[in-house]
Parts: structure tokens; C-alpha cells; sequence
């Protein structure tokens, strides 16, 4: 349970750093509360892509990690974003990425800041 955490807050401080540098991934809210309170739930969102639908897509798209030496895992990335910006959308949540070159950027910067965060923070596996 601690490590589902870590990762969650993880995830969400790197959301908050791609929200942050790119104008075309956005996230709205009336108070400071309120989006942490929606990027929380984004980065909820985003956990369950990774776990569910990654591994999948991984998969299937086996040949193209051969062939482009893991660069495809860049696409990857930006589509789990982009699908996590549909998610959020459907559920009335008020986080947007715009675009798939953003998506890119998006998904290079959350992984980086993600890596790094669970470098930081205790995982509960002392």
C-alpha cells in the first residue's frame, strides 16, 4: 500500500512538472486545492494506464522496440498520456494534453520526473 502511494504522489509531481513546462498540457481548477485534489486523481488515472494498458501495447508492439532499439517507447509514453487525457476528460476531470508532439514532450518529461521522484522517495521496501 506504501509503495502505491509513493508511486501515486510520484506520478503526480510529475504531472505537475509537465503541466508545468509545456502550455499545451493543462490543467484547470478554481483553487490551489482543487488541482492538487484533480492532479491526484490524473496521476490515479495515469497508474492504472501504465499498469493495464502499457504492458499490452508493449507487447503488441514487440517488432518496433526490436527495430527501433526501445525508441518507440517515447510513442508509447505519449500515447498512455494522451489516453490518460481522454480518461480524464470522460470523467469530468480538468486535465488536457493538446496534441501528440506534446504528448512526446509530455511523456519524456513525466518519466524522467517520475524516475527520478521514486529515486527520492522511500518505497516502503526497507
Amino acid at each position: 500500500m506504501k509503495n502505491f502511494l509513493v508511486k501515486t504522489l510520484a506520478n503526480a509531481g510529475a504531472l505537475a512538472v509537465a503541466v508545468w513546462v509545456l502550455d499545451k498540457i493543462t490543467l484547470t481548477g478554481d483553487s490551489t486545492g482543487k488541482k492538487i485534489g484533480t492532479l491526484i486523481l490524473v496521476a490515479l488515472i495515469f497508474g492504472l494506464v501504465n499498469v493495464i494498458v502499457k504492458p499490452i501495447v508493449k507487447l503488441l508492439t514487440l517488432p518496433l522496440f526490436i527495430l527501433t532499439l526501445g525508441l518507440i517507447t517515447l510513442i508509447v509514453n505519449a500515447l498512455m498520456l494522451l489516453l490518460t487525457s481522454w480518461l480524464a476528460d470522460q470523467v469530468d476531470l480538468s486535465f488536457h494534453v493538446d496534441g501528440l508532439w506534446t504528448a512526446i514532450l509530455g511523456g519524456l518529461i513525466v518519466s524522467i520526473v517520475s524516475w527520478a521522484l521514486n529515486v527520492v522517495l522511500p518505497d516502503g521496501k526497507d
